[in-house]
Order: structure tokens, then C-alpha cells, then sequence
């Protein structure tokens, strides 16, 4: 057994894998084809539910199941209206994991899930959190710092990783956020993490189903070019979102502007301001993803982005972060 596979087999015998490494869910490209490619590579396929309704993630699992025999999640978000009945679905087709985020799982869902016998993976972005859900009964962390992509926390991965992975024993955890090459991996199972989560590394997958313009915008992105949106205003307040600049971006700036002198000149109220600035991006990652329109739409992407400098098959991405990380304990 090398080094590496001593390091993350607690993470493996969790996932069920040969390898410790997690598919970031990303909403419409974390779907049938990419998950059962990385699944199908050693990794850990997740699904992106996001706002699917029942019926759609349904075909979404039965899809993936006809595509791989290896286990694979699926990611609910914990504020869906229909969180339990997703639930109800994963529990009927006998997914063996599942990540619930977006904020801390309600009681009856983590019971739901538990009582079916579902490995529950939860994000914990604050070791006290970390400890409450190990209290509720999660079977496993995700610790995901600000170089993520998309909806993104206020802490680097380097400072989590500092201020959980000492303390966090009794239940495997998972590093995530600006992860693009084996070393990191490697350093943060060396300081007790069980494996890792990648998102934008696996855009550029060839099994990826993600519009060519779109993963051409990654090939050509560097790391300072994936920047966090911005809040103007306390009253109007904006999770924030990591994404490659582009007209969009400008757009929402000068959207909360007009929000905001509107607010002031008593034109609308606070709460329909609010509502407002948070349907700005509807649709704006569809729009990109799908659609290829890279200027207009949302292109989430964390800033490991420079480090995707081609398109190349999901096994041939999962064999150069094993290699590398290999590589790097050899040395040391």
C-alpha cells in the first residue's frame, strides 16, 4: 500500500472508492454524464439537485445508475421546498450517499436520511458548526474555503483546514476550495483530512456537458480572473458568488445601484429590493452553462481555474492529481 492509499483510506472505505476524491456539485454540469464518468474513474460522482424538482431527479439517478455501478451522491439543497420528498427519492433508489447544503439540514431531514441507513456528508464552514453536526449525527465534513466557485463562505481553505482538521476526529473530512493539483491533496491528508472535493478542475472533463464556450472561458481564465461578486449596500445583502468577470458582472453592479437609489427615493421597499437583487443571476448559470453565453451568464468557477489548461478525459484528470500526489510524498 503506497503512502497515499494510507492517508486516504479512511475517505475511501467512507465513499466506497479507490480514490478520495469527490466531484464538486455544480449546478447543470454535475449531471448523469460527468457524475458516472468520475464515478467510473475511481472518484465520487455527486449530483447537483439544485432546484430539480421529484421527478426530474429521479430520471437524473436512474440515468447515472444505467451509466456506472460504482456508488455516487447526490447534493440537496437543505432550502428546497421539496427537500424531503428528494429525499423520499434518493431513500426509493438506494443512493448510498447524501451531501445536504446550503446551510444547516433541518432535524426531520437529517432523521430521514439516517433512518434509511444514507451516508450523510454536511459542509461545515466553522468548527463549532463542524461539532454540532457531528452531534446531529453527520457521517462526514466538507470543509470548503472562499477560492471555491459559486456560492462561496468568507474563510480561506488554508485557515479551515488550520482550524478544523486538528480537531475533527470522529468522522471522515473532506477539503474543498481552490484545489487544482495532487500536492494540495496531499498536504491536507497529511494534516488529517480523509480526501478531497473538486469542482472546477473537473469542468474541462471531456465527459463534461458543459457548452464549449463555456469550458473554453476556463482554458483561457487565470486565478485572478475568477472574482467574488460584490454587496454595495448592508440593506441589500448578496451572498456572494465566485465567477469569471464579464459584462454580467458590470451589469449587477450597476443593478444594485439603481436598487439602492430606488430605496433611497422611496420607490420600492427593502424587501422587494432584496427580492430583486437575488433574481438577478435566475437562470444566469443555465444561460452560460447550456447555452454558452459566457458574457451574459453566471461562469462559476473557483480560482483554481488557471490551473485547467485543457480538456482531458475524467480518468485521465483523477490519474495526474493521483500521480502528483504520489510524486510528492516520494519526495518527502
Amino acid at each position: 500500500m503506497t503512502t497515499l492509499q494510507k492517508l486516504w483510506q479512511r475517505g475511501c472505505d467512507f465513499l466506497g472508492t479507490d480514490a478520495a476524491i469527490l466531484g464538486g456539485a455544480m449546478s447543470w454540469v454535475s449531471e448523469r454524464t460527468l457524475v458516472s464518468a468520475i464515478s467510473n474513474a475511481g472518484g465520487f460522482g455527486v449530483i447537483a439537485c439544485g432546484a430539480m424538482p421529484v421527478d426530474l431527479l429521479e430520471q437524473e439517478i436512474k440515468a447515472t445508475q444505467s451509466m456506472t455501478t460504482k456508488p455516487f451522491g447526490v447534493n440537496l439543497i437543505t432550502m428546497h421546498p421539496q427537500l424531503l420528498e428528494l429525499i423520499d427519492v434518493c431513500i426509493r433508489y438506494e443512493v448510498t450517499h447524501i451531501v445536504l447544503a446550503g446551510g444547516l439540514p433541518p432535524a426531520e431531514a437529517i432523521s430521514k436520511v439516517k433512518s434509511a441507513n444514507i451516508k450523510l456528508i454536511c459542509f461545515a464552514p466553522t468548527l463549532t458548526l463542524a461539532r454540532k453536526l457531528i452531534r446531529l449525527g453527520v457521517d462526514a465534513l466538507v470543509i470548503e474555503g472562499s477560492e471555491a466557485g459559486g456560492h462561496i463562505g468568507p474563510v480561506s481553505t488554508s485557515v479551515l483546514a488550520q482550524e478544523i482538521l486538528p480537531h475533527i476526529t470522529e468522522v471522515p473530512v473532506f477539503v474543498a476550495g481552490g484545489i487544482g493539483r495532487g500536492e494540495t491533496i496531499a498536504n491536507y491528508l497529511l494534516m488529517g483530512a480523509s480526501g478531497a472535493q473538486l469542482g472546477t478542475r473537473f469542468v474541462c472533463a471531456t465527459e463534461c456537458q458543459a457548452h464549449a464556450d463555456f469550458k473554453k472561458a476556463f482554458i483561457r481564465a487565470s486565478a485572478r480572473d475568477a472574482v467574488a461578486s460584490v454587496q454595495l449596500d448592508h440593506r441589500l445583502p448578496v451572498i456572494p458568488v465566485r465567477a469569471l468577470q464579464n459584462a454580467a458582472s458590470a451589469r449587477f453592479i450597476d443593478f444594485q445601484r439603481q436598487m439602492i437609489k430606488k430605496l433611497d427615493q422611496g420607490e420600492i421597499d427593502l424587501k422587494s429590493a432584496q427580492l430583486e437583487v437575488e433574481h438577478f443571476w435566475g437562470g444566469a448559470l443555465r444561460r452560460a452553462v447550456v447555452d454558452g453565453d459566457i458574457e451574459n451568464g453566471s461562469v462559476m468557477a473557483g480560482q483554481s481555474v488557471g490551473m485547467v489548461k485543457e480538456e482531458q478525459p475524467t480518468a485521465h484528470i483523477i490519474e495526474e492529481l493521483i500521480a502528483q500526489a504520489d510524486a510528492f510524498l516520494a519526495r518527502n
